[in-house]
């Protein structure tokens, strides 16, 4: 009976190691994502002739979509870390995706 408790013990350390360790580049990649989408949202074009503009938030949205998608497969294709990170580590780079999307749609 303490073997159990003890593995279950062990388990539960494990997932909270975990959820640690992969807290920091998850983190930085939901940053990234957000400092692209960020960018992709201030960026104002002076006119309908501003093709640079355009570019840049194209550019800053296809990044943030990339950058998202990374952070999706981070976190859910490992099964380890699906596990020990649970869904509401999947919703920031579901709605940075989104949000960068929408902008790309908008105004890109």
């Amino acid at each position: 009976m303490a073997d159990r408790r003890e593995d279950a013990h062990t388990a539960e350390d494990d997932d909270g190691c975990l959820r640690r360790v992969m807290a920091v580049p998850l983190g930085i990649l939901y940053l990234l994502a957000a400092g692209f989408c960020y960018s992709a949202w201030t960026i104002r074009p002076s006119g309908t002739w501003d093709e640079d503009a355009y570019g840049a938030i194209t550019l800053f949205c296809f990044l943030a979509i990339v950058v998202s998608v990374i952070a999706l497969v981070v976190t859910a294709a490992p099964p380890t870390v699906r596990r020990a990170m649970g869904p509401r580590w999947l919703a920031p780079p579901l709605i940075l995706g989104a949000i960068a999307a929408t902008r790309w749609v908008l105004g890109g």
